[in-house]
């Protein structure tokens, strides 16, 4: 019964993030990143807040 509510807690976190990546023009798959454990989840957010994003139409 753990596993179950772990893995749906899991996919919770990851979809929207997937999500997030699609729309910011990035490889979906980085967020497999959610699942390494304690810096995971800041490791996304590093990325998605650092990193230039490939649809952004403003050019500097």
């Amino acid at each position: 019964m753990e596993l179950i509510h772990s893995a749906i807690i899991g996919m919770m976190i990851v979809i929207p993030t997937i999500l997030i990546y699609k729309k910011a023009g990035l490889n979906p798959l980085w967020a497999a990143l959610v699942f390494v454990p304690i810096a995971g989840l800041l490791a996304v957010f590093m990325q998605l807040c650092f990193q230039r994003w490939p649809n952004n139409k403003r050019e500097d």
